[in-house]
């Protein structure tokens, strides 16, 4: 009877494991020091004590938002883990012995943090790796083909605007996705995202206007923030942060694929087929996407109340909304009037002053009632301790100067170098593809040696060299040499961007992960959003200071400034027609101006770039897999 008893609870284990959408949960957990969780992990599959199934099965953390705020428990060394006695105590009940108990029963147990099987997770840490190729592909074309369809719109002077509506929505709907996943479940999320990013993209395939493009584009961020946003959610839900080096290696591979296809493959298209199919050739995958993420994603990932599921109305109670408006207004603010301001209007302007007055109000407001809320979206608590506020705006930083080096440099291949839309699309695909290798071998390298500031001193430093190279280029540089100028700063990338991630969540308890990794992709969105918008606010203003410098009138006669005025304004609104000029001395002039303007641009990166390894070199970091 006794064996028949052992072998109906290890086939009650069995049945347990490999059912996902039936986990058991407790009501609340005791909270257990962040480097315990992490040594604890390798040990699920093995047999193991009660205590070790609880950790292991109850998601302590992160990833069973499920538990309320824990009880009390009295402070312990770190290798103890807390057993019945210590739940006792703290005033929770033990957890009943049951399926998910560790007895040495059969069964292969998942080798994750949720109850998925190692090969159903594969399929959807397929289906995010490719959702991820999608979203960076869109974000990238950009880069190379902004020229191609500003000029086709007459509209070169808001060229910004293509990446900025897109990164501002992104980054303002991120926090919101993140905080509904927690209890509505990442899928249904996740579905939505990926209808409305199809459908933005298809729009952008049809614009007809530069502000109907626009619009298309900020919806599409939509999408793509909640795509990329819930897509490194889920994965930080099911793989613990020994092994997830090795894991954003493989992030950080697709990532540079993707980047470099955008950039070199939306030039192509846009001089081949034209720019409309550059949106048009994304809606197969991203159906694609969807099937898998339909089919694969466990309905219950993410979820905070155990088997007792929000409605959407139940969960947007809890969020933090007034934070999220603020902080959305603030940045639109700040972004319109240093967009506009100098470049369409005059600075005097009153939309530009009260656009700015706007955001001089909103941030400190925000900063306030972010200060006082029960779930900030921005906590501010992660913002003034060492090492994780150095590391979160280092990271900030490095959002900044890739945004801002991968929109201006295309600029400096058509405008002063002549280069078609292709061409500078292809040059981006050495530095893109440089970044991607490096990133892979730092995801290697930090799970191997366990290390987390040489990746953060290392692309800081980088970066720097990066920027004071590109402040040297001018016209008389070799293409090869231009191309080449970009690497260090792509190399930087790929050693801090991993690097950042991994360092800020070994800093943090396990419990923190969610808000933690909600926290660091806000501020890098916002670096990517002020990167683009803060560059362009200095390349056009400083292009317009050098063009009224330099461009002089062919005849010195009365007509001669308003002459100058009209060729300003029109080499300004569109790159084709600095390339079309017949070669003479009005074209010498333009391009000169264009590379005197790109420099400017470069030379405020460098001074950002030595901000950020002033942020790294005090930093002291833990070393993952000690005690």
């Amino acid at each position: 009877m006794a064996e028949e008893h052992d072998h109906d609870d290890q086939q009650s284990e069995r049945t347990a494991l490999l059912r996902p959408e039936q986990p058991t949960r407790y009501e609340t957990i005791a909270p257990i020091p962040a480097a315990t969780s992490a040594e604890r992990l390798e040990d699920v599959g093995e047999a193991g004590t009660e205590r070790d199934s609880l950790l292991a099965h109850s998601g302590a953390g992160e990833n069973n938002p499920a538990a309320p705020a824990p009880g009390p428990l009295k402070p312990g060394p770190p290798e103890d883990i807390p057993g019945d006695d210590d739940l006792e105590a703290s005033g929770v009940s033990p957890p009943p012995r049951g399926a998910n108990d560790d007895d040495g029963g059969g069964g292969e147990r998942p080798s994750f943090l949720i109850h998925t099987h190692p090969r159903r997770f594969r399929v959807v840490f397929a289906g995010i790796m490719l959702t991820y190729s999608i979203a960076n592909f869109d974000a990238t074309i950009m880069a190379s083909s902004h020229p191609v369809i500003t000029s086709h719109f007459h509209a070169s002077n808001m060229a910004s605007w293509l990446t900025t509506a897109f990164l501002l929505t992104s980054t303002a709907f991120q926090p919101l996705v993140g905080r509904l996943s927690d209890t509505i479940g990442r899928k249904p999320l996740y579905l939505a995202t990926m209808v409305v990013f199809a459908g933005a993209t298809a729009w952008c395939a049809l614009a007809q206007s530069i502000t109907s493009f626009i619009a298309a584009r900020a919806v599409c961020g939509l999408g793509a923030g909640g795509m990329m946003t819930l897509g490194a959610i889920s994965i930080s839900d099911c793989v613990p942060i020994e092994q997830r080096g090795t894991y954003q290696s493989i992030i950080n591979v697709v990532y540079g694929v993707a980047a470099a296809s955008g950039a070199a493959f939306g030039g192509l298209l846009a001089d081949t087929l034209g720019w409309r199919w550059e949106f048009g050739i994304q809606l197969v995958p991203i159906a694609l996407c969807l099937v898998t993420a339909f089919f694969s994603m466990p309905g219950d990932l993410g979820l905070q109340n155990g088997h007792k599921k929000q409605t959407l109305v139940q969960a947007l109670r809890g969020f933090d909304f007034t934070g999220s408006v603020l902080l959305t207004t603030a940045t639109t603010f700040l972004i319109l009037g240093l967009n506009l301001g100098g470049n369409v209007l005059p600075w005097s302007h009153p939309f530009i002053i009260s656009s700015l007055a706007i955001f001089a109000a909103c941030f400190p407001t925000c900063l306030y009632v972010e200060s006082r809320a029960a779930r900030p979206i921005m906590p501010l608590a992660l913002l003034h301790s060492a090492p994780r506020a150095n590391i979160i705006f280092s990271n900030f930083l490095a959002s900044f100067l890739l945004n801002a080096i991968l929109f201006n440099a295309p600029l400096f291949y058509r405008a002063v170098l002549l280069k078609s839309a292709t061409e500078s699309g292809l040059y981006l695909v050495v530095p893109t593809a440089a970044a991607s290798l490096t990133g892979a071998i730092t995801g290697v390298l930090i799970t191997r040696t366990g290390r987390l500031k040489w990746p953060l001193l290392s692309g800081t430093t980088l970066y720097l060299l990066g920027t004071v190279l590109l402040s040297a280029m001018s016209r008389g540089w070799p293409v090869w040499a231009c191309v080449l100028g970009l690497v260090p700063a792509s190399v930087g990338q790929g050693f801090q961007f991993p690097g950042t991630f991994i360092a800020v969540l070994a800093a943090s308890t396990q419990r923190e992960q969610a808000v933690v990794t909600s926290t660091l992709q806000l501020w890098r969105s916002l670096g990517s959003v002020l990167g683009v918008a803060c560059s362009s606010l200095v390349f056009q203003n400083a292009l317009l200071l050098y063009l009224v410098a330099y461009v002089t009138a062919p005849d010195g006669g009365p007509g001669g400034e308003e002459w100058k005025a009209r060729f300003i304004e029109r080499v300004r609104s569109s790159i084709e027609a600095v390339i079309e000029l017949p070669d003479g001395a009005s074209k010498d002039q333009v391009i000169v101006s264009y590379a005197a303007a790109c420099r400017a641009t470069f030379l405020v990166c460098l001074g950002i770039a030595l901000v950020s390894v002033l942020l790294i070199l005090p930093i002291r970091l833990p070393r993952l897999g000690r005690k």
